[in-house]
Formats: C-alpha cells, structure tokens, sequence
C-alpha cells in the first residue's frame, strides 16, 4: 500500500500553480523552468508529476510523459490522474492495446470518472473493435451523461469510425 503524500507546501507549491498558469497559456517552457525551481526532492512529488506529464504532453515528448505517470501510479495510486494520463501516453506511443490492457482493470475502481470508459472507448475504437468502443461509451454515459458524452465524441478522431453511431447514442 502506498503512504499517503502530503501535498506541497508554500513556496513550492507556488511553482506548481505557476507552471500550471503558464502551460494556460501554452508557454511550455516557462512551466518547465517554473518546476525546475522545485528542490530536487520535490520535482517527483505527485502535485508536480501531474504538472510535468501536462509539460511533456504539450511537448509531444510521450516518452518523458509515460515516465512521469508511472512514477505518478507508484507514488498515488488513488490518483485517477496517474493511471488515465500513462495509458494516454501508450495510446501516443503507438501501444493502444498496452493502453487498453493497463486501464480496464481499473473502471471499478475509479466507477465515478467518466474519462476511463470514454478513453476505453478510444482505445477500442482504435484497435477495430467498435462495438466493444459503444460499450464503453455507453458506460461513460452512464458515470456522466448523454449530452456531455456524445458532444466529446462527436469531436474526438479517435472515435471517427463510430460517427453515426454516436449520433444515435442513447
């Protein structure tokens, strides 16, 4: 069982804010420099892994980004963040069905937040299994609702092969 971390605390947790703020504003490198200023002991805390991952994100870096969410698993496990934000970066790395397979054991777990079934959904899609992908957008449906879901999907490149479907998504 992981301990619990205490979160961060004044002026470090300063950084982290502004790190956030920048990335707001899509100045990725002025977030790093911002959590760069984190004491070295505290540049894997979990408010900053959070952080870092956005960074690498942005960056199209899926190789830092997956690091930072597996040290982010490791550390907070009852963080929703760590787990959806690794299996993203798998997707990014061309490992959907890793993506997938890391996931899905965790839906119970985390029953309240939508993004792993719709993610789920994506990453079934993706994989060619679409009426697997219905599945989970109807669960994400059901931790959500109707209009949320089906406004996100209809976006979403992903989930492009079930186009018409979602329309009819009910």
């Amino acid at each position: 069982m992981a301990k619990s971390v205490s979160p961060l605390q004044l002026p470090d947790a300063f950084h982290v804010q502004a790190a956030v703020g920048w990335l707001e504003l899509s100045n990725v490198a002025e977030a790093k420099l911002e959590l760069e200023q984190l004491p070295a002991t505290l540049r894997e805390h979990p408010d900053a892994l959070e952080v870092w991952w956005k960074v690498f994100a942005e960056g199209k870096d899926w190789a830092g980004a997956l690091a930072s969410a597996e040290k982010l698993v490791a550390l907070a496990p009852d963080r929703v963040s760590g787990w959806v934000d690794r299996s993203y970066a798998l997707h990014e790395l061309n490992r959907t069905k890793d993506a997938y397979d890391l996931l899905s054991p965790l839906v119970e777990k985390f029953r309240e937040h939508y993004v792993i079934p719709y993610n789920l959904a994506c990453y079934q899609c993706e994989l060619g299994n679409h009426e697997a992908a219905l599945r989970w957008l109807r669960c994400a449906v059901e931790a959500s609702d109707l209009k949320t879901i089906r406004s996100m999907a209809a976006q979403d490149p992903d989930l492009e092969p079930l186009r018409d479907m979602i329309a009819r998504l009910g």
